[in-house]
């Protein structure tokens, strides 16, 4: 039997194959990110109507799944979190302590609920108080964030004006106090040498759509998706 050329580089490969493992040819296995989340009620994923749904962190979660990267999702939102209950989390609670030491990625939000408290009051006093609490609080769980884990990279949310549906004369006395309040959230982030992600122009972009219930300051899925995509483009460039 004569054998071409052809027939014998054919054979000849098919034998090599035959003697390489199972998985030779499989795609690589995408490497595990885990992601923790941290902080109230837009890190639990609180919907407009009072429910708890999929909130930023699960769809930063889907972001890590369309790339090179399979996302271990770990959730630590609380409804009605201050930053002093976040702090007290991070310095106490063994899940949250966990969670924290495990991961490479952490995103949160924090500070807004302590704002919120005061503003009935019409308080200046009491409102700078909080402001200065915020300040110092997330400072500490930054700093505690790193004395666990020198090595995660955090990102810490701004916020967005939750009360795009009030009269302007309201909202021309409560954006001075948004500014302020993402002031001190930008600085205790660059302090500690973390990513501040800002949200408010955004979410500006598409109020009726991000915030449809004007009797209610939470993010609709899309406007959570929207959040997810800025935690991304920050996070994406840094991933390894």
């Amino acid at each position: 039997m004569i054998l071409t050329k052809k027939f014998a580089s054919v054979l000849l490969t098919g034998t090599l194959l035959l003697g390489l493992p199972g998985g030779a040819f499989a795609k690589p296995e995408k490497k595990v990110v885990d992601l923790t989340v941290l902080g109230d009620s837009l890190a639990a994923g609180q919907t407009p109507y009072r429910e708890i749904g999929s909130g930023y962190g699960d769809f930063l979660k889907a972001r890590f799944e369309q790339s090179q990267f399979k996302g271990d999702l770990n959730k630590h939102g609380v409804s009605g979190y201050v930053s002093s209950q976040l702090l007290k989390d991070v310095l106490t609670n063994t899940d949250v302590i966990q969670s924290i030491e495990d991961a490479e990625v952490i995103v949160l939000d924090i500070g807004a609920n302590d704002l919120l408290k005061e503003l009935g009051s019409n308080d200046l006093v009491k409102i700078q108080a909080a402001l200065v609490g915020v300040q110092n609080n997330l400072n500490q769980i930054l700093k505690t964030i790193d004395e666990l884990n020198p090595n995660v990279d955090v990102y810490v949310m701004g916020y967005y004006n939750p009360f795009p549906h009030l009269p302007e004369k309201q909202q021309a006395s409560l954006m001075p106090l948004l500014e302020n309040l993402n002031q001190t959230i930008e600085k205790a982030s660059e302090d500690n040498g973390d990513t501040f992600v800002p949200t408010e122009k955004i979410i500006a972009k598409r109020y009726q759509e991000y915030l449809p219930n004007p009797a209610d300051i939470h993010l609709s899925e899309e406007g959570y998706k929207i959040v997810a995509k800025e935690f991304w483009k920050a996070i994406d460039g840094n991933l390894k």
